[in-house]
């Protein structure tokens, strides 16, 4: 699969994921940093969708210790929070 079609699948798939806050938060960070990710970003983001909503919640938020798998630049990324989307 080319880097533009698996790209578009990750955006699907982070914008779709059942609540407006887990879509907000996943889907909003992908749109903020997913093109500008290697390979290797792209394929940990993919492993981290197939985790519960709630979980990836937590762990942005802090709430909850991210697993050793998912340490880097991607979920210290996820932790700042500025990404999602605010209506005022």
């Amino acid at each position: 699969m080319d880097r533009e079609h698996r790209l578009k699948r990750l955006r699907f798939r982070a914008w779709h994921r059942g609540t407006k806050e887990a879509d907000l938060l996943i889907g909003g960070f992908f749109d903020a940093h997913g093109a500008d990710w290697q390979d290797e970003e792209v394929a940990l983001f993919e492993a981290l969708l197939e985790e519960q909503d709630v979980d990836i919640m937590a762990w942005a938020m802090g709430t909850a210790q991210v697993p050793e798998r998912y340490s880097g630049t991607v979920i210290n990324a996820l932790k700042t929070l500025s990404y999602v989307p605010i209506e005022r």
